[in-house]
């Protein structure tokens, strides 16, 4: 392997599959198999989902709602988006916690590093939900953040695109496919591959992201295997 601890960055809105809403069982299910893989392999695996699929604190707060408030309530979608990947897991038999950086001890660990760490070593899934406890920062920011404190290679992110492109691809044919870019360049030409904040913190630590497609089977596998798939940023 390549990468032997990762940190897997899923949106929200992945989850929704064909619907244009909450949560497809169908698209868990293969989240669920595609990291089942990867851990067989051997790898170490962190995951941060989204909640847009459920609240998007951003768009609540522009529809007239109380910023703050509109924040905690996307923290808590990505738990009941955590608590689902964490079911789709463990029913592929893989072993799985969710820890939350909100406190609530019926469904979720709190997070502690340490302990996180020691699942990953014993080859357990774990699902950082909560955001990071704060608001104003999003789950993009979380991953990086996360995948700094359990001493991750790689930030993998898995989008609906195969790649980063100067524009979007769906929109325009002669869209320019990237495939390797650096931090500054990201920031400088805003592609929105992930907040500034994100990227920022990513480059203060030399920490590399991919960018890929979620639903190109086999792709993180062959990432960690060192495979050549999507953009690295670097």
């Amino acid at each position: 392997m390549k990468y032997k601890r990762i940190l897997l960055k899923l949106s929200g809105e992945a989850l929704i599959g064909d619907g244009s809403y909450g949560i497809d069982t169908k698209v868990v299910r293969y989240v669920a198999e595609e990291v089942k893989a990867a851990v067989e392999i051997g790898a170490e695996i962190g995951i941060v989902v989204g909640g847009g699929n459920i609240f998007r604190g951003v768009a609540g707060a522009a529809q007239g709602m109380e910023r703050v408030s509109a924040d905690y309530m996307g923290m808590l979608a990505t738990v009941i988006n955590s608590i689902a990947l964490q079911s789709g897991l463990e029913g592929e038999n893989i072993d799985t916690r969710v820890q939350s950086a909100l406190q609530m001890t019926q469904v979720a660990e709190p997070f502690i590093r340490r302990r996180a760490i020691r699942h990953l070593e014993k080859g357990r899934v774990v699902i950082f939900a909560g955001g990071t406890g704060n608001p104003y920062f999003t789950t993009d920011t979380t991953a990086t953040l996360r995948a700094n404190e359990i001493d991750a290679d790689i930030i993998l992110k898995a989008t609906k695109v195969d790649a980063i492109y100067d524009r979007d691809p769906a929109k325009y044919s002669d869209a320019v496919k990237y495939d390797s870019i650096s931090y500054m360049d990201v920031l400088r030409k805003d592609l929105k591959v992930m907040d500034a904040a994100a990227i920022s913190l990513a480059k203060d630590n030399s920490l590399p992201i991919i960018v890929f497609d979620l639903f190109g089977k086999g792709s993180l596998v062959d990432i960690i295997k060192g495979k050549a798939v999507g953009t690295i940023v670097s």
